[in-house]
């Protein structure tokens, strides 16, 4: 698959301040301004985090942590996982994704990987291998469910 966008990989420690301006803005224009949810997205998880970000003409367009075993939950995670408006439609989900497992790979090795999704993508999910692992419950008044993705 070839890349459409520039990937930038780092820990909290070497995020640069315009680094880390860019995804704060991102992740609170998806999931504060356009979802409308009232929620601290600073929850002491970015700094125990790497940080996969992707870039189209110098811009942030994509955007996930990786948070290690232990933080989120028992098996690694993928969260935050936010796509600029004007990026969608363009793959860049995709990319984010599989760019996003991959990391997780270089880190963990090939392991079980579990997030908190959306409900209302638990089929975009599927289909990298994810299946749903909890029932449905509300978090910020959206609809989630655990899904979890075995070791390929």
């Amino acid at each position: 698959m070839d890349l459409k966008l520039a990937w930038k990989f780092k820990t909290f420690e070497e995020l640069d301040t315009n680094e880390l301006y860019s995804i704060l803005r991102l992740r609170n224009e998806v999931f504060v301004v356009e979802q409308r949810c009232n929620y601290l997205d600073t929850d002491g998880k970015d700094q125990k985090s790497h940080h996969l970000s992707g870039y189209a003409d110098g811009q942030l367009m994509a955007f996930a942590r990786i948070l290690p075993p232990g933080v989120s939950y028992e098996y690694p995670s993928i969260g935050r996982i936010a796509v600029a408006a004007k990026g969608r439609g363009k793959g860049y989900g995709i990319e984010l994704l599989n760019e996003s497992i991959k990391k997780v790979e270089l880190l963990y090795g090939k392991s079980i990987i579990r997030i908190g999704a959306q409900l209302y993508l638990k089929k975009f999910y599927g289909s990298f291998g994810f299946v749903q692992s909890s029932e449905i419950y509300l978090e910020d008044n959206i609809e989630h469910i655990e899904m979890t993705r075995q070791i390929c």
